[in-house]
């Protein structure tokens, strides 16, 4: 059976897909809010290794993340972060850049976009002050 992970066109693809979103996180005025929050964790580069981790397993491929830790519990792994409706808008739509960015387009793609939204806004858990 086909996965969202090879739609995307499988680990390596994946992890290209990664690197150019936290470079975008890096670079763009849109990612700062989010850079600053990993820099109150464990970094940048912690964060693109273990979203690699993270994305295999929930988009169907090996789930390293959950061999690694245990769990793939996006609220509680989020929960000590205050993410707003707008931090999660900011993920989304640099995530989609960098979809774009990669070449990656199709209804395979738009299933990926659709299960990255349900999960970004679920992790909002505090309103802007």
């Amino acid at each position: 059976m086909r996965t969202p992970l090879d739609d995307l066109g499988g680990e390596e693809a994946l992890k290209r897909l990664v690197n150019r979103f936290y470079d975008l996180i890096e670079t763009d005025p849109q990612g700062a809010r989010i850079m600053s929050m990993h820099f109150q964790g464990h970094g940048l580069a912690h964060v693109r290794e273990e979203q690699v981790n993270f994305l295999s397993g929930f988009l169907g491929g090996r789930k390293h993340y959950m061999e690694k830790h245990g769990h793939m519990n996006l609220r509680l792994l989020h929960d000590h972060v205050p993410i707003t409706a707008g931090d999660a808008e900011d993920w989304l739509a640099l995530m989609d850049r960098a979809l774009a960015d990669c070449g990656h387009g199709g209804a395979g793609v738009d299933r990926i976009r659709a299960a990255l939204r349900r999960a970004a806004t679920a992790l909002v858990n505090r309103t802007p002050e």
